[in-house]
């Protein structure tokens, strides 16, 4: 069985980055029956490429959304939304949220979807990127987590979960998978192959020593369980800036916690992916070996 998909890529001001990732596109062995590019207010010259870039790809569709949006990840749920809406009526089996400053091989995803024919549970996948020539090391990193620069859903698991949510400071793609697993689906990165991302992960909204303690009020945000995060904090404490790095991921998260701020999702995920740490803790930490998500 072939299975068939669609893309939607929320763009703005990737003029740097947007012709690698159409050009990565046009190339596979199987198109995807339908592909949104959706610039969100874009002011520089992401617009004039995309067109120019496109205008022979027939199954390629541009639309354009208002200036002075402000820039956060609810912002980009709104633009995804707004793509999605334009392939009402198509019949396709996988639907992929593929950001616009990353680029792969020919084949990327013919490989993901023959992971999908070959497993009816599996919800979610991707794949492991490459970032200034690093990469995840997932004998310490969860497998079951899908990086959310390109995360494909079978069609059924993204209507259940409800699409993506509308968090503005972060963790929508993450919330996304787990939330396909508490309703019983399987989620997977498969390391087979890998895509290049072409800019430091989270630094498109903020940048520097902000963006570690913006982490961790993330991850209060997004349910981690205190003694995860504690871990986690050590554990990215050996990357630069070194020991500052997981002080302030840490700092974020305290700060959060005695503010009492609302959580961006509902107890029942909470619950759910507090169980699954404390499982991965006794699973791994307490076995030898690390976390990093």
């Amino acid at each position: 069985m072939r299975f068939s998909y669609v893309l939607v890529t929320p763009a703005r001001n990737e003029e740097k980055y947007v012709e690698g990732v159409i050009r990565s596109v046009a190339c596979q062995s199987i198109l995807p029956l339908r592909w949104i590019i959706v610039s969100d207010g874009s002011t520089d010259r992401t617009d004039e490429i995309v067109r120019s870039q496109t205008e022979n790809l027939d199954f390629v569709g541009f639309i354009r959304l208002g200036e002075h949006r402000e820039r956060n990840f609810a912002a980009k749920v709104e633009a995804f939304a707004a793509g999605q809406k334009l392939l009402a009526g198509i019949d396709y089996d996988i639907i992929g949220n593929l950001d616009a400053d990353v680029s792969f091989g020919p084949d990327y995803f013919e490989y993901l979807l023959k992971r999908f024919a070959e497993n009816p549970r599996l919800g979610v996948a991707g794949t492991p990127f490459v970032e200034n020539g690093g990469r995840y090391d997932y004998r310490f990193t969860n497998i079951e987590h899908v990086s959310g620069q390109c995360q494909l859903f079978r069609r059924q698991c993204f209507d259940e979960i409800g699409g993506y949510r509308p968090i503005k400071g972060g963790g929508i793609d993450w919330v996304a998978v787990t939330s396909a697993r508490m309703l019983g689906w399987q989620t997977r990165t498969f390391t087979g192959k890998t895509f290049c991302h072409h800019r430091a992960m989270g630094t498109g909204n903020r940048s520097g020593l902000r963006l570690h303690f913006t982490q961790g009020r993330k991850d209060y945000s997004c349910g981690n369980h205190p003694l995860w995060e504690l871990f986690r904090a050590a554990y990215q404490s050996g990357a630069k800036p070194y020991i500052f790095r997981g002080l302030l991921i840490l700092s974020g998260y305290v700060w959060s916690s005695v503010r009492r701020e609302k959580r961006a999702i509902p107890p029942d995920l909470t619950r759910f992916i507090r169980a699954e740490q404390l499982r991965r803790l006794r699973a791994k930490v307490f076995r030898g070996h690390r976390v990093n998500r």
